[in-house]
């Protein structure tokens, strides 16, 4: 099978399987479930490119590991706050609801759509190195699971760090600043982007393998400018107003860095 086959029976049992979860999620009246599936796909997606290609095994296997772990704890993550909320909807889907008014039904259907893709184009690192023939990992692999797993734990830390510190704070106008959170506001975007840098580098040592550098690219710009801090900083402020701010003078968004000291209030 080459890659372009490939890449298109996936787009097109992607299609298929976000059809099926814009059912589920029209049918909970949660669209916010959405962001479970994406998660899931890319470990459905790394698998079958691992079985369907004829790249060498052990890379197959590596590969297919290492997406597939991340997948789940990322995806049952995403599963338990989703279900922890249920019925209310996240913000960012409430927000479409309202700029979307009376195209809702139709722009999220498409919407849906392009996050099945958004799965296909991301996965490229995925697509190259499964199909890469050569017997032997190169030295750009062996450092990229290295950046992986120091990426995984990270974000898997950040996550459980805040989900201790809202069970702690329920209803308090505190900021998260413990742990991983002093350092950076938000650690776990970081680390996700990291895990996205480690696969391109992975690809890098593949045919073609350059094109993967386009997945970091994109998730860094959705988190830096489009769903992933900018909304979560909006929603942040909203509803922890002036401790926040102080928060954002103190503290990097992004890349974690030491404190800065400001005066106090």
């Amino acid at each position: 099978m080459t890659l372009i086959q490939a890449a298109l029976i996936a787009t097109a049992g992607f299609c298929l399987v976000f059809a099926g979860v814009l059912a589920i999620a029209r049918r909970l009246n949660n669209y916010g479930v959405v962001d479970i599936a994406w998660s899931y796909a890319f470990g459905l997606l790394a698998l079958g490119y691992a079985l369907t290609l004829d790249g060498w095994m052990i890379r197959r296997a590596l590969l297919a590991a290492v997406v597939t772990i991340w997948s789940l704890r990322l995806g049952t993550h995403l599963l338990r706050r989703v279900a922890s909320r249920h019925p209310r909807e996240d913000e960012r889907y409430g927000k479409l609801r309202e700029e979307w008014a009376a195209h809702f039904t139709a722009k999220m259907a498409a919407f849906f759509q392009m996050q099945a893709l958004s799965v296909v184009v991301l996965g490229i690192p995925f697509l190259v190195s499964a199909a890469n023939p050569a017997p032997r990992l190169h030295p750009f692999e062996i450092a990229a699971v290295g950046v992986w797993l120091l990426a995984f734990l990270g974000e898997a830390l950040a996550d459980r760090q805040l989900a201790a510190f809202k069970r702690g704070q329920a209803d308090s106008p505190r900021v998260c600043d413990v742990g991983l959170w002093r350092y950076s506001r938000h650690p776990n975007y970081f680390f996700e982007w990291m895990i996205w840098v480690a696969y391109a580098l992975f690809a890098l040592a593949s045919p073609w393998g350059w094109l993967g550098l386009l997945s970091p690219a994109c998730i860094l710009w959705l988190l830096l400018r489009v769903t992933g801090i900018p909304m979560t900083e909006e929603q942040s402020i909203r509803s922890k107003g002036e401790a926040y701010r102080r928060y954002q003078q103190s503290t990097r968004a992004f890349l974690p860095w030491f404190p800065r000291r400001t005066e106090k209030a």
